[in-house]
C-alpha cells in the first residue's frame, strides 16, 4: 500500500499571505508533486489544519485545489479549522455522531484511521467519550489487521515548546492503541517538524507540512525557536505484510544540487 500524508495547509481566502507566505501556491505545488511522483499512491490523507482561520472560503479554495488530484482524498481537521465551515463545503456526510471528522480505511491489508483530534477554543487535541469509543470500536474490528493512524496532534513528549499544546490525556491515547496487537504506526502533524519516536512501544512520527516549519529548538538551546520558510514537506507511506515505511519529501527544494563530478564514476 501506498499514501501520500499532507499536513498544515494553513490556507486563507484566495490570494491572501499568511504568515507571509502564499499558502495555496505552496497546496499547488504539493498537488502538482503528488501527482508527478506518486500517481500511483491509492489515496491522499490530511491531518488538519487545513484552513488558518476556518474561513470558507479558505475550505472552497482547498476543494478547488484538491480537485486535480486522481485518486481518493480522505480528510481530518486539526486546530485551527472551523467544523461547521469546513463541513459546509466538503459534506455533513463527513462528520461521524461519535467519531466527529474522522474515518476508517480498509486496503491492502491494513486499516488506516484517520482520527480528529480538534477540541474547540483551544489549539490543544483531546479525544471526548464519543471519540475514545469510536476509536476503541475501530480498533477492534481489525484486530486481524495491522493499524495506522493518522491525527494532527501528537501524543508523545517531543521535548519542544509545542509540548503546551500535545492530545491531552496522552497515557489514556496508548492505553487505547494497545488494545489492538499490532498499530504499526501514528502520523501526525501540528509541529512543523519532522520527528520520529518510539513510544508505548508504538511508532511515531510527525511531518512538518505544506506552511513554515520550525526548528528543533531543544531544552539547553539559547534564544527562541525559529519559525523558516521551509521546507514545504509530504509524507510518502509504504506499508507492506512487514512493515511500514515513511519518506519525507521536500516538494519545494531549497538545496543546492551537488555536481555529478564530485563524486566517483561506478
Amino acid at each position: 500500500m501506498k499514501f501520500v500524508v499532507l499536513s498544515d495547509l494553513h490556507l486563507g481566502p484566495p490570494g491572501a499571505a499568511v504568515n507571509g507566505l502564499d499558502p495555496a501556491a505552496r497546496l499547488a505545488a504539493a498537488v502538482q508533486a503528488i501527482m508527478r511522483d506518486h500517481a500511483d499512491a491509492e489515496f491522499v490523507a490530511i491531518a488538519g489544519d487545513l484552513a488558518d482561520l476556518g474561513e470558507v472560503a479558505a475550505y472552497e479554495l482547498l476543494h478547488d485545489l484538491l480537485a486535480p488530484l486522481p485518486m481518493p482524498c480522505h480528510i481530518t481537521l486539526g486546530n485551527h479549522d472551523d467544523p461547521a465551515a469546513f463541513l459546509s463545503v466538503f459534506g455533513q456526510d463527513l462528520s461521524h455522531p461519535e467519531g466527529r471528522v474522522s474515518k476508517a480505511l480498509d486496503l491492502d491489508g491494513y486499516r488506516v484511521i484517520l482520527l480528529d483530534t480538534t477540541t474547540p477554543g483551544t489549539h490543544g487535541g483531546a479525544l471526548c467519550a464519543g471519540r475514545r469509543d469510536w476509536l476503541a470500536a475501530r480498533l477492534d474490528e481489525a484486530a486481524d489487521r495491522p493499524v495506522i493512524v493518522v491525527m494532527h496532534h501528537h501524543a508523545n513528549r517531543l521535548s519542544l515548546p509545542v509540548d503546551a499544546i500535545p492530545l491531552a490525556d496522552g497515557a489514556g491515547f496508548a492505553r487505547l492503541l494497545q488494545r489492538h496487537p499490532d498499530v504499526r504506526m501514528v502520523i501526525s502533524g501540528h509541529v512543523h517538524l519532522t520527528t520520529s519516536g518510539l513510544w508505548h512501544g508504538v511508532a511515531m512520527t510527525t511531518l512538518a507540512g505544506s506552511h513554515y516549519s520550525v526548528n528543533a529548538h531543544l531544552p539547553g538551546m539559547a534564544g527562541s525557536q525559529l519559525r523558516l520558510e521551509g521546507p514545504a514537506e509530504i509524507a510518502v507511506v509504504l506499508a507492506d505484510a512487514d512493515g511500514v515505511t515513511v519518506h519525507f519529501q521536500h516538494y519545494l527544494p531549497r538545496h543546492v544540487e551537488l555536481a555529478s563530478g564530485l563524486f566517483a564514476q561506478d
